[in-house]
């Protein structure tokens, strides 16, 4: 699919590899763009340096259906279509099955984890997917795309991350059967599985913090730049062919246990 002037969705796009992929899209690709996030300010600053005629913001809350659907209508209403959807929002939660003093983990964090990494992304996809069908077919083949954001947890997650890994290993699991499914309306699905990734949070850690994830990764040496993420975007939107895969971008790195 050619980026140009297409309307991309980016869940937890004010922040992070979200918002390095809004930047790479609008600026490299000439894109327009709508946010889903639930951070209003960042949301904000975001289209402010994007720019309001190829950028917009929607507070959105991944797990609520309403939230979603308010959400959809309002990029509808703006920019006419939706072409891609990129599924990144997720919650970062950590916690081991036997907590202190060997307790069960409450159920409700285990929730909390499925209602935004899981749940969120096919409420998102589900709703995108529904207006990418009144595309008209570009090629005579497709009218959308989903790319929906996995993690290297998915395979080998930590210690402390099952709740984590099983939502981003479900990510996975549902792209074969999604992309049999919307491939009959000409909407192709495929995941990213991103390593270590030099973000602005990852960036502010200690130094021999940061050396330390350094030789964790196997070539080249260190962390993933932001743009060799919405680089990956970029490729799976227009490369028609590649439908149902999970792109491990990782440096050939795997995390150890701990």
């Amino acid at each position: 699919m050619r980026i140009q002037d297409k309307v991309i969705v980016i869940t937890g796009g004010a922040s992070g590899l979200g918002l390095a992929t809004a930047h790479y899209l609008i600026e490299e690709k000439a894109a327009r763009v709508a946010i889903f996030d639930l951070n209003v300010q960042a949301g904000q600053k975001a289209v402010a340096e994007l720019g309001a005629e190829r950028a917009m913001f929607v507070q959105t809350d991944v797990s609520d259906e309403a939230s979603v659907q308010n959400a959809v209508n309002a990029v509808i209403e703006k920019f006419g279509a939706i072409h891609v959807c990129i599924n990144g929002a997720a919650v970062p939660t950590g916690f081991k099955v036997l907590g202190k003093e060997g307790k069960a983990a409450p159920l409700a964090r285990f929730a909390q984890a499925t209602a935004v990494n899981l749940n969120g992304v096919f409420n998102v996809m589900s709703k995108c997917a529904e207006h990418m069908a009144n595309n008209e077919a570009e090629a005579g083949e497709e009218r959308g795309v989903v790319i929906n954001v996995s993690s290297g947890a998915a395979y080998e997650g930590q210690v402390g991350q099952c709740a984590y890994a099983a939502t981003k290993a479900g990510v996975i699991g549902m792209n074969m059967p999604a992309a049999r499914e919307l491939g009959a309306i000409g909407v192709r699905v495929n995941a990213i599985a991103p390593g270590l990734f030099l973000t602005t949070m990852v960036a502010g850690l200690d130094e021999k913090v940061l050396n330390s994830l350094k030789e964790q990764m196997e070539a080249p040496k260190r962390l993933g730049d932001m743009r060799e993420f919405a680089h990956c975007c970029a490729f799976l939107i227009e490369n028609a062919y590649v439908n149902g895969e999970t792109v491990r971008l990782d440096a050939a790195s795997r995390m150890r246990a701990r």
